[in-house]
């Protein structure tokens, strides 16, 4: 097993699809990190030698983004902040509606059922 960023990566996978498995990792983001490492992104993650995995781990963290529990907290934040100032988003999210116009008529029977009691 390997651990980058306290995230477990398939090991019997791909360094691109592994490193999607990282929160705030898309597939493109994956796809730029190999290529400026020189890896090609059909490398399976269990043949990296140590020095590469270090290397890869080094290079993620200097990357100007957020990831995994940052990345959760940030989010975490902005419904809270939209909460509080009472916007529609932060309003629908707290019912437990649908927060980008879908229709709620047929639709979001699950989602609503699912909200919790005040």
């Amino acid at each position: 097993m390997v651990y980058i960023l306290d995230t477990e990566l398939p090991e019997n996978k791909s360094i691109y699809f592994s490193l999607t498995k990282i929160f705030g990792i898309g597939k493109s983001q994956s796809f730029l990190v190999c290529k400026k490492l020189g890896f090609s992104p059909n490398y399976k993650l269990s043949k990296l030698t140590p020095k590469q995995t270090t290397k890869l781990h080094k290079f993620i963290e200097t990357l100007k983004i957020k990831i995994n529990n940052t990345l959760k907290r940030y989010e975490i934040m902005l419904f809270k902040k939209q909460i509080q100032i009472k916007a529609y988003k932060g309003m629908r999210k707290l019912q437990g509606l649908p927060i980008r116009g879908q229709r709620t008529r047929n639709n979001a029977n699950t989602a609503f059922k699912r909200r919790q009691p005040f």
